[in-house]
């Protein structure tokens, strides 16, 4: 699944080098998206020495996946986190927003990065849906947005009112995350793809270990959706979700330019972009069913009701590119940015988006880079002050005991599945993977391309048992939301390992 932002984006994929520099930097960045980039971007301007390492490619999981949707209306967020906070905590997420959506115009204005700007609009479904409206329209308003209520668009879908928020950006993220890392390269950032990062001392100077040796520096910041070190037990203080998106080709362009989330389920994203392809008329972009990483039945039918909605409301709709991305969301609510505990103030992290990672991420990158030079930022910009002393709420501590126990239900429900069913096994259908036990030990046998594989199926994280996902042919663990590829090679943490090898006894001769 190749999202169209990497299918038909103008600008190639930036791509760094996998030499490790000797020396020491001022400053190490671990996680090339958007929130490492800018961070990158701002400390270069200053004139830092920074090694910015990335595991793949540049903007290759999460910013590279998204919605393209760089808004300060996130859906009912507003609302959600108004009833779990204060209207002066509400009222600072918006204003980081802000700063982090002013900063990614002024960026793409600089350097020619093409966007448009248009209304961004959360709506309701059917009537059931008006009270979150309702709701999301005052906790706007309480915190300083001019947002206006819509009772009817002429849109195809179905719309029984909404609230919407003029000015919003819209864009390809990936041409964004190639400005920012050339901008990175001409600053003389040094760009490190293809090394993953294994863990951080934090040490005088910090030390982070990679696959292919040391790199040295006196700050270290952990940049990735999931932060891949245990400090601070990050993994258990945010809930994954991952998301399906499709684009279409359909005979006339929508009737009505915007930025749509609905705030009921199931949750539909919706948005045009333009066909770089073919400089046809708009391709149309929608997304939803976000689920629990690993938690559902079969990850392609989820994939599949995305096509069927879209059918049924836009005529002659023609798919032309799928994907899923992945996000994390803070169990209080609010992103955690700031420096990490036990870090002996050298360690930054960022994580907890809840899939609003244009804005949030740019923010984040403006507040670790400001802290990294020693600038007063609480004074200039009293969001960094808020957000960085907030209380936890009770609600704060329900969510983490609900999402905890969700874990531990599937710690236990894995391994009782996996010991249910012996090795071997017959072969797996292409695109299919199945999990059995050996001597107690689960094991992860699928097909993928004509060729079959076994892998051990404990996720070396927690220890969870990892699950197929048959729409992108991976092994996804349900406890906190690593991910692997069918030969175990991992793709995404809080997980830093692979997973081991099988063995060909996990599969029948048959």
């Amino acid at each position: 699944m190749i999202s169209i932002w990497s299918v038909e984006s103008h600008a190639p994929v930036a791509v760094g080098s996998d030499r490790l520099p000797g020396g020491r930097f001022d400053a190490i960045i671990i996680g090339a998206g958007i929130t490492g980039l800018v961070t990158g971007v701002i400390l270069a301007r200053e004139g830092c020495s920074v090694a910015l390492v990335e595991a793949r490619r540049v903007a290759a999981l999460a910013s590279g996946g998204n919605t393209g949707k760089a808004t300060v209306l996130h859906g009912a967020r507003l609302s959600t986190i108004r009833r779990a906070h204060s209207a002066n905590v509400t009222r600072a997420y918006v204003e980081a927003n802000l700063d982090g959506q002013r900063w990614i115009a002024d960026f793409a204005r600089e350097h020619q990065v093409p966007f448009a700007v248009e209304p961004a609009v959360s709506y309701a479904q059917d009537a059931w849906g008006l009270r979150r409206i309702d709701a999301e329209f005052a906790a706007a308003r309480e915190a300083g947005l001019p947002v206006e209520r819509v009772e009817a668009l002429p849109v195809p879908f179905p719309f029984a009112g909404g609230v919407s928020l003029a000015g919003q950006l819209a864009l390809d993220p990936v041409v964004l995350a190639d400005a920012l890392a050339e901008e990175f390269a001409r600053l003389g950032g040094t760009l490190i793809t293809g090394v993953r990062a294994r863990g951080v001392r934090a040490g005088r100077p910090a030390t982070v270990s990679t696959d292919h040796g040391p790199i040295r520096g006196d700050a270290v910041v952990v940049a990735t959706a999931a932060p891949m070190l245990r400090r601070g037990l990050y993994f258990a203080k945010t809930r994954h979700s991952r998301s399906y998106l499709a684009a279409f080709r359909v005979p006339e362009a929508p009737p009505v330019a915007g930025l749509f989330l609905s705030v009921d389920a199931p949750t539909r994203s919706i948005r045009t972009t333009p066909d770089v392809a073919t400089g046809g008329p708009p391709l149309l972009l929608v997304g939803g069913g976000g689920h629990p990483v690993g938690r559902v039945a079969s990850t392609r039918v989820e994939a599949q009701r995305i096509v069927a909605w879209t059918n049924e409301y836009f005529d002659a709709a023609s798919p032309v590119a799928a994907w899923s991305a992945q996000d994390y969301e803070s169990l209080n609510l609010v992103p955690f940015v700031g420096r990490m505990p036990r870090g002996r103030r050298r360690i930054w992290i960022a994580t907890g988006y809840a899939k609003w990672g244009l804005t949030n991420g740019a923010a984040a990158g403006l507040r670790i880079s400001a802290e990294i030079l020693g600038e007063s930022w609480r004074e200039h910009r009293p969001w960094v002050r808020v957000l960085g002393t907030r209380t936890t709420a009770p609600s704060d501590l329900a969510r983490g005991i609900v999402e905890n126990a969700a874990v531990g239900r599937e710690l236990v429900s894995g391994w009782a599945d996996a010991l249910g069913r012996a090795a071997p096994t017959a072969r797996p259908a292409e695109g299919e993977g199945v999990v059995v036990h050996r001597g107690g030990v689960p094991y992860g046998v699928s097909t993928v391309g004509g060729r079959t594989t076994a892998v051990c199926a404990v996720c070396p994280h927690t220890g969870g048992v990892v699950r197929w996902n048959d729409a992108e042919s991976s092994w996804d663990c349900p406890l906190h939301g690593s991910r692997f590829e069918a030969s175990g090679r991992l793709i995404e943490g809080p997980a830093t390992r692979d997973l081991r090898a099988g063995s060909r006894r996990d599969v029948a001769d048959r």
